[in-house]
C-alpha cells in the first residue's frame, strides 16, 4: 500500500510524543494494583478493618485470596474495563486529527488515505496489546507481593490466554468508534456511542442477550457473567468480527470520500 511506512513513521511519532501513551498505562496499571488491594483484604479482612482499609458496612466475608480469583478480576477488569480505556483510546487516536485541526496535514504527506488509517489502527492495536502485556506483568508481580496460594504454571497459561482473548476481542470491537470520532468530527459524538453501548451491554446482558452484541462480548469471555463456555458460542465471535470489520471499513470508507476541507 502506497506510503504505509511513511504514515506509520507519522503516527509513531505523533503517538510518542504525546502524554496519552502515559495516561493510558497509568490507568491500565490501576487493574492489577486495586486487584492486589481486593486480595490483600480477602486474605485478612480482620486487618483491612483495623487499619481502616474498608469500613464495616464494606466488610468483604466472600471470596479467597489465590492466583485463580486474582487471574480472574485481570481478566475481566481488562476486557470490561479494556472497552472503555481502549475505546477512549482509539477515539483519541482519530478524533484528535480533528480537535486539532491536523487533518489536512495528514493529506499532504506522500502516502494514501487507506494507509493513514491502517496506520493509526496499527498503532492503536500495538499500543493496546503492550497494555495488556504490561497488566499481566503488573499483575505477577503484585500477585507475587500479596503472597497469594494457588500457583501452577498452567494456571498462569490459561490465565494468560484468557486476558489475552479478552484484550483482542476488545480492540476488535472497539474499531466503530474510530468511525464515529471520524464522521462526528471530533471526541464527544464517538465518547457519547461508547456509553450508550455500554448501557446497552449491561441490559441485554442482563436479558441473557449478551452473546448477540458484540460490546457485550469481551466481559463474558471473561467469565464476567459466569462461565464463558456456557454463555457463549461461534456466533458471539462472528458478531464481534463483523463489528470490527464494519469499523474499519466504515473508517476507511470515511477518510477516502469525505470532505476533509472543513
Amino acid at each position: 500500500m502506497s506510503g504505509l511506512t511513511t504514515a506509520l513513521w507519522a503516527e509513531t511519532l505523533k503517538f510518542r510524543r504525546s502524554k496519552a501513551p502515559w495516561l493510558s498505562a497509568l490507568g491500565f496499571s490501576l487493574f492489577p494494583l486495586m486487584g492486589g488491594v481486593f486480595m490483600v483484604i480477602l486474605k485478612d479482612p480482620e486487618w483491612a478493618l483495623r487499619t481502616g482499609l474498608i469500613s464495616t458496612k464494606a466488610r468483604i466475608t466472600v471470596g479467597t485470596a489465590d492466583w485463580p480469583a486474582y487471574f480472574g478480576l485481570l481478566a475481566q477488569a481488562t476486557a470490561a474495563g479494556g472497552l472503555v480505556l481502549f475505546g477512549l483510546l482509539v477515539i483519541w487516536v482519530f478524533g484528535r486529527e480533528y480537535s486539532e485541526r491536523t487533518g489536512k496535514d495528514l493529506l499532504a504527506l506522500p502516502a494514501s488515505r487507506e494507509a493513514i488509517v491502517l496506520a493509526k489502527f496499527i498503532v492503536f492495536a500495538c499500543w493496546a496489546a503492550a497494555l495488556t502485556v504490561m497488566v499481566f506483568g503488573l499483575g505477577l508481580a503484585v500477585g507475587n507481593a500479596v503472597g497469594l496460594a494457588g500457583w501452577s504454571a498452567a494456571l498462569v497459561t490459561n490465565s494468560g490466554e484468557s486476558i489475552a482473548l479478552g484484550a483482542v476481542l476488545t480492540i476488535v470491537v472497539v474499531t466503530p468508534f474510530a468511525w464515529a470520532a471520524c464522521a462526528g468530527r471530533g471526541y464527544l459524538p464517538p465518547v457519547g456511542c461508547m456509553f450508550l453501548v455500554l448501557f446497552l451491554s449491561q441490559v441485554l446482558a442482563a436479558l441473557g442477550w449478551g452473546a448477540y452484541f458484540p460490546w457485550a462480548v469481551p466481559a463474558l469471555a471473561s467469565g464476567a457473567a459466569g462461565p464463558s463456555e456456557q454463555q457463549l458460542g461461534a456466533i458471539s465471535y462472528l458478531v464481534v468480527l463483523l463489528a470490527g470489520l464494519l469499523g474499519v471499513a466504515g473508517t476507511l470508507a470515511w477518510w477516502r470520500w469525505a470532505d476533509h476541507t472543513v
